[in-house]
């Protein structure tokens, strides 16, 4: 059986109206006041779809309020140096986000005079732009009935309609789309859409969801046969993969403190850090001394661990044993690694990690 015929049979005896009705009254009711709701701009709603990626929303209400108080227009973000834009996202994680978001607005100032396309084809097209946000910006800020199918989508129609699908793989991400795409309100697609989100975040949550709160419990198969909380089924990735090195926060007679940008490639693409052996990790203090030096052109002087500070990426944990030490500068710093005063150090986006080390550092 196809997808459209598994879909048709899924739909059979649902009450398609019924459910628009109780899911959207209930929004209209109790949606929550945030910040990017509070106008239809398809900037804002665009920013603060990509911020919500892989982010609590409360972690994002105070990023997306100082991020447009900088960057109030997308002419604005599109007209902005990428270390300015990298910096009012330090924290937020996931810095592809924020790369891709920037090159995409360039686009769309250059392409479309800065209006955000209301084209699926032209807005799908930009860099960074997938199913699920083209879907959320152009029913939310244009009212066009798209699906915008994340996780919390997922769980709430697994549920609903008893799917069984791995939610893990591709596609069954396009059933759920077909799905949204036959009972979606062409009246009112924005609440609907954001309707389904907010009842995965507030009620049909992952673990111990609040049914006898829920506007359409009554069209709920999985809670019918008491199986709510067996959905979704999702395979789990790998564990991740456990590094472990040094970095070290080194000052010279000036005052100065020693800084390296990351490659413009890869995990933290172009943000800044503290010089390290993340490539070459070493065993012993005399060793790492050795192997800074010589990479940084630098004489160390003096060694003091300040101490152990991990990060956790979706493939990866960072262990850091973190050092600080007084240096002897033999060469003149480049692009990538430059000596810079500590109110200077306050311009360049660093990582969360390499931010609590600077903060121990103090």
């Amino acid at each position: 059986m196809n997808v459209k015929e598994n879909v048709q049979q899924i739909l059979a005896h649902f009450h398609i109206e019924q459910f628009q009705h109780d899911l959207i009254h209930w929004f209209q009711t109790e949606q929550r006041d945030l910040p990017w709701r509070k106008d239809k701009d398809p900037y804002k709603i665009w920013v603060s779809e990509v911020m919500l990626q892989q982010t609590r929303v409360d972690t994002v209400i105070p990023y997306f309020y100082q991020f447009i108080e900088k960057f109030p227009t997308l002419d604005a973000l599109a007209e902005a140096e990428e270390e300015e834009v990298l910096k009012a996202w330090e924290g937020l994680g996931y810095y592809s986000r924020i790369r891709h978001l920037h090159e995409a607005v360039k686009e769309v100032k250059e392409k479309y005079g800065g209006c955000v396309p209301a084209s699926k084809e032209q807005f799908s097209s930009l860099k960074g732009v997938g199913p699920y946000t083209t879907g959320a910006v152009l029913s939310i800020a244009y009212g066009i009935p798209e699906p915008a199918v994340d996780g919390n989508v997922m769980r709430v129609l697994s549920r609903i309609f008893y799917i069984t699908d791995d939610i893990a793989k591709g596609s069954t991400r396009k059933k759920f789309e077909n799905i949204v795409s036959k009972i979606i309100s062409h009246d009112n697609p924005s609440d609907f859409n954001q309707a389904l989100m907010e009842l995965g975040a507030l009620v049909c949550t992952p673990k111990n969801p609040s049914c006898f709160l829920c506007p359409v419990q009554r069209h709920c198969r999985a809670f019918a046969e008491g199986i709510e909380t067996e959905l979704p089924v999702k395979t789990k990735g790998k564990a991740p993969k456990r590094v472990s090195f040094r970095a070290i926060v080194l000052m010279n007679e000036k005052g100065n403190i020693l800084i390296q940008k990351r490659p413009p490639r890869g995990l933290l693409a172009n943000l800044w850090q503290f010089p390290n052996d993340e490539h070459a990790p070493t065993r012993n203090d005399e060793a790492f001394v050795k192997e800074i030096s010589e990479r940084y052109h630098v004489v160390i002087r003096s060694l003091e661990r300040i101490g152990s500070f991990e990060h956790v990426f979706s493939h990866v944990v960072w262990h850091i044993e973190a050092y600080k030490g007084n240096a002897l500068e033999l060469q003149m710093g480049d692009e990538t690694n430059k000596w810079v005063t500590i109110d200077e150090l306050k311009q360049y986006a660093f990582p969360v990690i390499y931010q609590k080390i600077w903060q121990a550092y103090e």
